[in-house]
């Protein structure tokens, strides 16, 4: 079974069923990696910067003696190790022994790991470019003129349940505040797990666009700031999602202060206290002291009534400056956040845009 190098859509389409294996040093892994890809490196961070000097600063063939040395004593491991991955594998593939290989060009590292894999057995398929093919894709992505249903609405409209809920409904969706694991505001980051970065936001989200263009379907997403804690919405992407219709969820103040008290009520308490400080100027000394003051004293409702009708405004500004709003934006109003405000929204959205 030869190994086979096949091209980035291939490679993608195989990626779904098979595990794939990224075998580019840790630092190049941690920083960012094909999303579900096992790291399995070479050479360690050190040996690959030894292996990279040698090749500069004497020739191709010493650097290929210095990767031999580091490359010999892990075959055993390496081969055990992908058994292990096609193992947990298994119920999702019934090639028991396909596997997919990455480096970083699809050079040499990715041609030695494939080599010994193949000679002891296992169906081996690398990618031509390697892993900066795919950053390629990723990018190629964002420029698709795709066509979104932005789902608008201040905070505490329940959005995010909105947008699970419109999944079930079988729509196309994208969580961008899931995928970058923030709520957007100051607040947005305490209880959950730290962000990725940037590059690897970027690989996570172009697949789930990818995916999501397979229902041939507007794919609804949630209005955004283009920065979503320290991650940005790249600018492509942006600019369509800007010049998409806003369907904005009319929620009642007082129901939409009841759910944030619900939702941010059980944070930590000092974290909520130091994130009004992180926009005190903004808020002004005048809100955030008294805003703090009524945490302080577990009045949450009266803090976030006032925290509320700040990011009110923010939103409001946000929402009109852009070009065309009068006709992208669609109110529909709501008396209460459930989940059965898909109903009018898919009504009103489907009585608006005929499908695709």
């Amino acid at each position: 079974m030869p190994v086979e190098r096949i091209h980035i859509e291939q490679f993608i389409t195989l990626a779904a069923e098979h595990p794939v294996i990224d075998v580019r040093s840790p630092g190049e892994y941690n920083h960012a990696h094909l999303p579900e890809a096992h790291s399995m490196p070479l050479f360690t961070d050190e040996e690959r910067k030894i292996v990279g000097t040698s090749y500069k600063q004497r020739s191709r063939e010493v650097a290929i003696k210095d990767g031999v040395d580091f490359f010999g004593p892990k075959m055993r491991a390496m081969i055990e190790q992908t058994e292990n991955i096609i193992a947990v594998h298994s119920e999702k593939s019934k090639e028991s022994k396909i596997i997919l290989i990455y480096c970083w060009r699809g050079g040499m590292r990715s041609g030695a790991v494939s080599w010994l894999l193949d000679l002891y057995g296992f169906k081996v398929y690398t990618l031509i470019g390697g892993y900066k093919k795919f950053r390629n894709h990723v990018l190629d992505i964002f420029k698709i003129p795709l066509r979104f249903h932005v789902l608008g609405g201040y905070t505490g409209s329940g959005k995010t349940e909105l947008l699970l809920a419109l999944k079930k409904h079988n729509e196309a969706v994208i969580d961008l505040e899931g995928i970058a694991s923030h709520k957007g505001s100051a607040f947005g980051n305490i209880g959950l797990p730290t962000q990725p970065s940037q590059e690897m936001f970027e690989n996570i989200l172009a697949l789930s666009l990818q995916n999501a263009m397979k229902a041939n379907k507007p794919i609804w997403l949630e209005d955004e700031s283009q920065r979503i804690g320290h991650i940005n919405i790249p600018k492509d992407l942006w600019t369509t999602m800007r010049n998409s219709p806003v369907f904005f969820l009319d929620i009642p103040f007082e129901e939409r202060l009841k759910y944030i008290v619900q939702e941010y009520g059980k944070l930590d308490k000092e974290q909520l206290i130091a994130a009004i400080e992180r926009i005190k100027q903004k808020l002004g000394g005048q809100n955030a002291q008294p805003a703090i003051e009524y945490l302080q004293t577990d009045n949450f409702l009266e803090s976030f009534r006032i925290l509320l009708k700040y990011y009110d405004k923010f939103y409001q500004r946000s929402l009109h400056n852009r070009e065309n709003i009068n006709s992208l934006l669609h109110c529909i109003e709501c008396k209460s956040i459930t989940t059965e405000n898909t109903r009018p929204l898919l009504a009103h959205a489907q009585k608006t845009y005929s499908p695709i």
